[in-house]
């Protein structure tokens, strides 16, 4: 091979020679003209490149299209830089702030200056970014000196690009050029806009840049392409379909919960409902961790200042907690509880441990408090208080595997009694080529790190690996749901963590004789009961598994001569711990199925003269309409015998 060549490694193994600066879409023209056609971006050494970036030396290339995750970030980001360039053709004098990919689409924060954007003006820049996308101009990448950088965004009066470009060193400065609009940006990019066939902008949002509440309020645009029509249709019908299962409508029509701006935002207050429902979880975990070895334990909702600097949690997040809280003893200082695991840590360090005495695993459905800014806000998902079913297991280095396969059972087991199937598993490791960013021996990461694998193995979950997504102090495994509209949702995480023993110095005495520092295991099914509860909400449009509804049964009595049958009815059912009212409204029984109905109460029970001669209920299932008569006994089996399918280990 000459000096002039470079291997290319293609996914599948196999090895091709380019000459020197071949791009990534160069590579994709000599396999296929269908591939080059959908190239979107090229992932070089693992980072990924703008497809046409020459190549210069011997690299492993991953070309990445629309089914690639990597692909649609780029495509979106591209995206981004095509509805900054419309805006500044529309409204000229108009200064960016950022414009990042989001999981679906991308947003760009705008300063409009004096002139607030409507939104009935969204329409009139979705046709510009078309009419610009049809022009196929391309992405252009060049580097730029730092002064050269400045000097042109001083000229343009862009005080934003020139605060970004204050962290950036000289000589990692890039921009990015598609047609008449110039960016200060890393890339990549798509190589041309004619790769953008549909745009749809969504809606328009406040953001102080930089997150800063002292900082001026920006116009956030938020948006979502795609490379054809039909795709962006099925999309926006997604997000229709999203929209009335939006737990915060749902949530009030079900009579689950609401917010008072009194009692202050971001803190929920749930409804007698929404405490049933939230009860039947807790009861429904507590009795799955007492089979699995839990001790329930119980925390203050605040701690000592000092609890959170020994653990290190207030410089990580001080500034995203409560401020603290002062006593009349000077310099004593209070936090609200912004997490559990400090707590648990002391409760394990109350008395000496033995090696014989380890896994010990505490639980507690503690509530929580972070501050939050009010514009991340959302529903029950961002609150500012908050109930975690945390879990801490104090084991030996051998028993992380035998801990973690015991964890995944009980998370694979939650998902099924909530029908929560589609998922996969993220195996989140240390960057190898980073370590010094991680605390704890390469030999404990090791083993925690194969114990992780090998338990994902054992119990045959499909996993992704992400190396460098571990926390700080140590490997962790999160489950990533996907809703019934095909949303992803984080719920459920593992983590091991050598940080806080080591912090709390906490210990057992080995074999040997001698002492040892346990590791720790954070675990968390749920997650944020309160987040649980939304997504839940949304996946199931409200319609919850008949065991966690807040009101299974209504009985619907013809009249009020029916009134005393109903009333024998419900107590009958009451002893067998089936949860319901009496509708004894004085409307027709058609108006009261209806009600009910729109209630997604699971089942109606009907009594009139004939089901009270015979000693009997006519049954109708919500959605599915009448399952007959039936005796009281009958029913109940029934209605049991749906309840332990579901729960069934």
């Amino acid at each position: 091979m000459s000096n002039q060549q470079i291997k290319i490694t293609l996914p599948d193994g196999s090895v091709r020679e380019y000459e020197k600066g071949v791009s990534g879409l160069q590579i994709a023209s000599s396999i296929s003209e269908g591939l080059a056609r959908n190239v979107l971006a090229a992932k070089v050494n693992g980072e990924t490149w703008d497809a046409n970036r020459p190549i210069q030396t011997d690299a492993s290339v991953q070309l990445l299209t629309w089914n690639d995750a990597e692909g649609k970030n780029t495509f979106w980001h591209s995206s981004a830089h095509l509805m900054a360039e419309a805006l500044e053709a529309l409204y000229p004098g108009v200064k960016f702030g950022i414009g990042p990919a989001l999981e679906n689409g991308f947003y760009y924060d705008v300063d409009f200056g004096d002139k607030p954007l409507d939104g009935a003006e969204l329409e009139k820049i979705e046709a510009k970014m078309l009419e610009l996308a049809r022009q196929k101009n391309d992405y252009i990448r060049k580097e730029v000196g730092k002064a050269d950088a400045i000097a042109y965004f001083q000229e343009k009066g862009d005080e934003y690009k020139l605060d970004l470009l204050e962290g950036l060193e000289d000589g990692s400065i890039t921009f990015y050029e598609q047609g008449n609009f110039v960016d200060l940006c890393r890339g990549p990019h798509i190589p041309n806009t004619g790769f953008i066939k549909a745009a749809k902008l969504l809606n328009i949002a406040g953001a102080y840049w930089r997150g800063d509440e002292k900082n001026k309020m920006l116009t956030r645009i938020y948006g979502i392409t795609f490379p054809k029509a039909k795709e962006l249709q099925e999309y926006l019908h997604m997000l229709e379909e999203a929209k009335k299962r939006d737990h915060r409508k749902l949530g009030r029509e079900l009579e689950l919960f609401t917010f008072s701006e009194k009692v202050g935002m971001g803190l929920p207050l749930w409804l007698p409902k929404g405490t049933l429902l939230r009860e039947r979880l807790v009861n429904f975990m507590k009795r799955a961790q007492d089979k699995s070895g839990y001790q329930q334990v119980v925390t203050p909702h605040i701690g000592h200042k000092i609890l959170y600097e020994t653990s290190g949690h207030y410089e990580k997040y001080g500034k995203d907690s409560f401020q603290p809280i002062a006593t009349p003893n000077e310099g004593e200082e209070f936090l609200l509880k912004p997490m559990n695991c400090p707590h648990h840590c002391e409760i394990y360090k109350h008395k000496p441990r033995s090696y014989k005495d380890l896994p010990i695993r505490y639980a507690e459905f503690g509530t929580v408090y972070r501050y939050e800014q009010s514009g991340e806000l959302h529903g029950l998902t961002r609150v500012r208080g908050f109930t975690q079913d945390d879990a801490h297991i104090f084991c030996r280095p051998e028993q992380v595997k035998e801990e973690f396969v015991k964890v995944i059972d009980l998370v694979l087991y939650v998902f099924k009694a909530l029908g929560f199937e589609n998922f996969t598993a993220q195996i989140s490791l240390r960057d190898p080529n980073n370590r010094e960013k991680y605390i704890g021996t390469d030999e404990a990461w090791e083993k925690a790190e194969r114990s992780i694998i090998e338990a994902a193995e054992e119990r045959g979950l499909d996993t992704v690996t992400e190396l460098g997504e571990a926390a700080f102090y140590g490997p962790k495994l999160d489950f990533m749901v996907k809703d019934a509209l095909g949303r992803k949702w984080q719920l459920g995480t593992i983590q091991v963590d050598y940080n806080l023993p080591e912090r709390f110095q906490l210990e057992y005495i080995g074999a040997d004789n001698q002492k040892h520092r346990p590791v720790m295991i954070h675990r968390a099914p749920f997650g944020s009961l309160e987040r649980f509860v939304a997504v839940l909400i949304e996946h199931c449009a409200g319609n919850f598994p008949l065991w966690l509804s807040p009101e299974q049964i209504t009985i619907l009595p013809i009249s009020e001569k029916y009134k005393d049958y109903a009333e024998e009815i419900k107590s009958v059912l009451e002893e067998h711990d089936i949860i319901g009212q009496i509708d004894n409204r004085d409307e027709k029984i058609g108006r009261k199925i209806r009600d009910a109905e729109v209630k997604k109460i699971p089942f109606m029970l009907i009594v009139g003269e004939k089901e009270q001669e015979e000693s009997k209920i006519s049954v109708r299932k919500h959605g599915e309409g009448d399952l007959g008569s039936l005796s009281v006994d009958e029913f109940i089996a029934h209605f049991k015998g749906i309840i332990a399918e579901s729960l069934k280990n």
